[in-house]
């Protein structure tokens, strides 16, 4: 073993302290110097429709309005003044960076933070009026860590890692110190939201020391699932994309020393997508009059999900509301994604027949339900395709409506989980474009869905990676208030040329989905 190989292997073996140890470390965090015990509350509403009792913990209420002082602190107040003299650095997405701003400035020492350019400006002008300085790069959590751990050998800064540190993860589970000393009744499971895995490696190696027959459950967006898909293959994996929407979790590796524990101590994962996590938004909004950010969010909507998957009842789960740092214009998205996520909206693609009373008869079929939103424009002599929203109790009522518009001879297409149709399709309802359409036989139109980091410049520099050749028969774009741009785009394509196209795409680098068969395209647009 070389010198360099020994090294390394010391460094792990420093890392990783005994099951046993992590009990310790909780009890001597030091963390209440900044942080303060956050309440454990009920959720009476959410309660009451889901059947069971649902607890908050509500980290939202911190100093930084998230729980990373915790953990930040805690590894800061064990550095040797030498170190603190020297400064320390951070990669974060936003609420590590506040965490660590605040000790800095406990503590006087100076922090740099790198953030993503797509973190929120709410939590980029957090940190700085801490006094701490900030450098955007890159487009996640991943990218501004490695320009981090760049600077830290360069400047010789003391690294203070969001979650793969011992320290850090003791200071988070003091979480779950708090959970158990203000719930003393049985609690069936602690539902955690998972980014790199310092949250629930700390909450885990704590509860499961001293109340083992508590299930703790993490919970990861659909696009941001690394510690699931880790879990699941036995090994630590790295995904080449993650989602931005929740950017408090968008970690594409999990933490070494967070998922040994997690393999330990973690009972079991759950993955929700964003429409969920709306939903949860308005769900604690609705009880606690506070909003939460989407990673904040992101326990409760696991809750919901677990208790619908495992019909559970009557059970005690508490979740952890851990962040409220989200910028406003983001709560258009999430507005009108949050009926959608708790299944009192349904989208629906109604084909009617184009002639005198047929509309008046379609209303009459809908009944007295709320409308939400109706889209529609004479597109052809025969039959008419009507764009609508209908408010209902859930996906009962859908499946009834759907049953009750057939029986009446309309053509019905439910297009709730239609994400083209939810993203793009609603606010662009205007008419079929023949001309789009070509030489059928030389020509084919194709129609894809893009994702892009939203930032200043983003749209342009898409359309400036486009090429010019193909003709653009359809292009929509709207700010969403999330963190990612979505376009949805028709092009004009030779069909001899499709060699080429399938290598623009590859080439372009964007998440993007083919929805050329999507029957919203077909019903609205095609």
């Amino acid at each position: 073993m070389t010198q360099v190989q020994r090294s390394r292997a010391k460094t792990r073996a420093k890392r990783h302290i005994a099951p046993a140890d992590y009990l310790e470390q909780v009890l001597r965090a030091r963390v209440y110097d900044v942080a303060i015990e956050t309440p454990l509350e009920l959720a009476p509403n959410l309660s009451a429709r889901v059947g069971n009792q649902i607890l908050l913990k509500r980290e939202d209420m911190q100093p930084v309005f998230s729980f990373k002082l915790r953990g930040a602190y805690n590894k800061m107040a064990s550095l040797s003044p030498a170190a603190l003299a020297r400064g320390v650095i951070a990669a974060s997405a936003g609420n590590h960076a506040q965490g660590v701003a605040l000790a800095a400035q406990r503590l006087g020492c100076q922090a740099t933070i790198v953030m993503p350019v797509t973190t929120p400006r709410i939590k980029v002008q957090a940190v700085l009026a801490r006094g701490a300085k900030v450098l955007l790069h890159g487009d996640s959590y991943s990218d501004a860590y490695d320009h981090a751990r760049l600077l830290e050998r360069k400047a010789k800064l003391t690294f203070v890692h969001p979650y793969d540190d011992p320290l850090v993860i003791a200071g988070q589970g003091t979480i779950g110190m708090e959970i158990l000393r203000q719930h003393p009744e049985p609690i069936d499971a602690i539902f955690v939201a998972v980014g790199g895995g310092g949250l629930i490696s700390g909450i885990a190696a704590y509860v499961k020391r001293l109340r083992p027959e508590i299930r703790v459950i993490g919970v990861q967006p659909t696009d941001s699932d690394a510690m699931t898909r880790s879990l699941a293959a036995g090994r630590r994996v790295r995904l080449a994309q993650v989602g931005l929407f929740a950017d408090g979790v968008a970690v594409k590796h999990v933490g070494e020393e967070t998922f040994r524990l997690a393999r330990q101590y973690v009972d079991e994962m759950v993955v929700v997508d964003n429409d969920a996590i709306c939903a949860a938004i308005k769900d604690v909004f609705e009880d606690t009059r506070s909003i939460l950010e989407p990673a904040g969010a992101l326990a409760i909507a696991g809750a919901k999900a677990w208790i619908e998957r495992s019909n559970a009842k009557k059970n005690t789960l508490v979740a952890i509301a851990c962040g409220a740092n989200t910028n406003f214009d983001r709560l258009r998205f999430v507005a009108e994604r949050a009926e959608l996520g708790e299944h009192r909206e349904a989208i629906l693609g109604v084909t009617i027949p184009e002639r005198p009373g047929s509309f008046k008869r379609f209303c009459a079929t809908l009944g007295a339900r709320s409308i939400t939103e109706f889209n529609y424009r004479m597109a052809d002599p025969r039959i008419a395709h009507v764009f609508v929203g209908v408010q209902v109790t859930g996906r009962d009522e859908t499946t009834q409506l759907l049953r009750s518009l057939q029986r009446h001879g309309l053509e019905t297409v439910d297009l709730s989980d239609n994400e083209m149709a939810k993203l793009h399709v609603r606010h662009m309802v205007g008419g079929h474009a023949p001309t789009a359409k070509g030489d059928a036989a030389a020509m084919v139109e194709l129609l894809y869905r893009f994702e892009f980091p939203e930032r200043p410049g983003a749209l342009m520099h898409f359309l400036s990676a486009m090429r010019t050749d193909w003709n653009i028969s359809l292009f929509h774009y709207r700010n969403h208030g999330a963190d990612s741009g979505r376009v949805l785009v028709g092009m004009q394509v030779p069909k001899k040329e499709m060699p080429a196209f399938r290598k623009f795409l590859a080439a372009l680098g964007y998440p993007h989905v083919d929805e050329s068969a999507n029957p919203a395209y077909r019903l609205f647009l095609g």
